[in-house]
Protein backbone atom coordinates (compact mmCIF):
# COMPACT_ATOMS: atom_id res chain seq x y z
CA UNK A 1 0.00 0.00 0.00
CA UNK A 2 1.35 3.40 -0.93
CA UNK A 3 1.44 6.26 1.51
CA UNK A 4 2.06 9.96 1.04
CA UNK A 5 4.42 12.04 3.14
CA UNK A 6 3.06 15.60 3.20
CA UNK A 7 5.06 18.57 4.50
CA UNK A 8 3.75 22.11 4.98
CA UNK A 9 6.31 24.51 3.47
CA UNK A 10 4.37 27.80 3.18
CA UNK A 11 2.60 29.94 5.74
CA UNK A 12 -1.17 30.07 6.13
CA UNK A 13 -1.09 33.87 6.47
CA UNK A 14 -3.19 35.49 3.77
CA UNK A 15 -4.78 32.22 2.61
CA UNK A 16 -8.48 31.63 2.16
CA UNK A 17 -10.55 29.89 4.82
CA UNK A 18 -11.03 26.83 2.59
CA UNK A 19 -7.27 26.46 2.15
CA UNK A 20 -6.74 26.79 5.91
CA UNK A 21 -9.42 24.15 6.53
CA UNK A 22 -7.80 21.80 4.03
CA UNK A 23 -4.40 22.13 5.73
CA UNK A 24 -6.02 21.50 9.12
CA UNK A 25 -7.93 18.46 7.85
CA UNK A 26 -4.66 16.94 6.66
CA UNK A 27 -3.37 17.33 10.23
CA UNK A 28 -0.79 20.03 9.55
CA UNK A 29 -0.32 22.88 12.03
CA UNK A 30 3.20 24.29 11.73
CA UNK A 31 5.58 25.00 8.87
CA UNK A 32 7.94 22.06 8.22
CA UNK A 33 5.59 19.66 10.00
CA UNK A 34 5.24 16.33 8.20
CA UNK A 35 2.35 13.87 8.26
CA UNK A 36 1.85 10.51 6.58
CA UNK A 37 -1.48 9.65 4.96
CA UNK A 38 -2.83 6.75 2.91
CA UNK A 39 -2.78 7.39 -0.84
CA UNK A 40 -6.42 7.90 -1.82
CA UNK A 41 -8.32 10.11 -4.26
CA UNK A 42 -9.64 12.20 -1.36
CA UNK A 43 -6.15 13.00 -0.05
CA UNK A 44 -4.86 13.62 -3.59
CA UNK A 45 -7.68 16.14 -4.10
CA UNK A 46 -6.77 17.97 -0.90
CA UNK A 47 -3.13 18.11 -1.96
CA UNK A 48 -4.12 19.42 -5.41
CA UNK A 49 -6.07 22.22 -3.74
CA UNK A 50 -3.06 23.42 -1.72
CA UNK A 51 -0.18 22.14 -3.87
CA UNK A 52 1.53 25.56 -3.73
CA UNK A 53 1.82 25.26 0.07
CA UNK A 54 2.93 21.63 0.54
CA UNK A 55 5.54 19.16 -0.64
CA UNK A 56 4.45 15.59 -1.20
CA UNK A 57 6.45 12.37 -1.56
CA UNK A 58 5.24 8.83 -2.19
CA UNK A 59 6.62 6.22 0.19
CA UNK A 60 6.11 2.47 0.26
CA UNK A 61 4.61 1.10 3.44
Amino acid sequence: MKRLQITLVRSLIGRTESQRATVQSLGLRKIRQTVTREDSPVVRGMIAKINHMVECKEIDA
